[in-house]
C-alpha cells in the first residue's frame, strides 16, 4: 500500500488522480451505515473473523440485502471472504483499513497548513 502525498512540505501536496479512484470505491462502500456496521462486526468478532450468520443478528434487513452489502465491502477490498462448507467468513483487510487511515490521518495533518499557490520551478 503506498503513503500518499499530503506532507505538509511538499510544495504540491494531494492525492493523484490514479490514488483519488483507487479509494474511491471503498469510502464509497464506508458511506453506508449497514455496510459501516457490518465492517465494524466483522471487526470486533474474536479473531476478527465472523460467518455471515454471526454478524446478520442486529440488521433490520434481509438475509439478501446483508449478503449483498457484504459483496460491496468485499468488492471494495475492505474485507476478504472464504466459504466453509455452506457458510460464508469475513475477516477485515487490515491493509486497507491502515491505507485509509493514513489517508484521513494525512487530511487531518494538513488542514490549514499555509502553502503557496506558485508551482517551483
Amino acid at each position: 500500500m503506498s503513503k500518499h502525498n499530503l506532507l505538509a512540505s511538499d510544495p504540491r501536496p494531494g492525492l493523484s488522480a490514479a490514488e483519488a479512484k483507487g479509494l474511491a470505491p471503498a469510502l464509497k462502500a464506508l458511506a453506508d451505515p449497514v455496510r459501516l456496521r457490518l465492517l465494524s462486526e466483522v471487526a470486533a468478532h474474536p479473531g476478527g473473523e465472523a460467518c455471515v450468520c454471526d454478524i446478520s443478528g442486529p440488521f433490520d434487513v434481509s438475509q439478501p440485502t446483508i449478503s449483498h452489502h457484504l459483496k460491496v465491502l468485499r468488492q471494495a477490498g475492505l474485507v476478504t471472504s472464504e466459504r466453509r462448507a455452506t457458510w460464508v467468513y469475513y475477516r477485515v483487510n487490515t491493509d486497507a483499513l491502515a491505507e485509509l487511515a493514513d489517508l484521513l490521518g494525512g487530511l487531518a495533518s494538513v488542514v490549514g497548513v499555509s502553502r503557496s499557490c506558485e508551482v517551483p520551478e
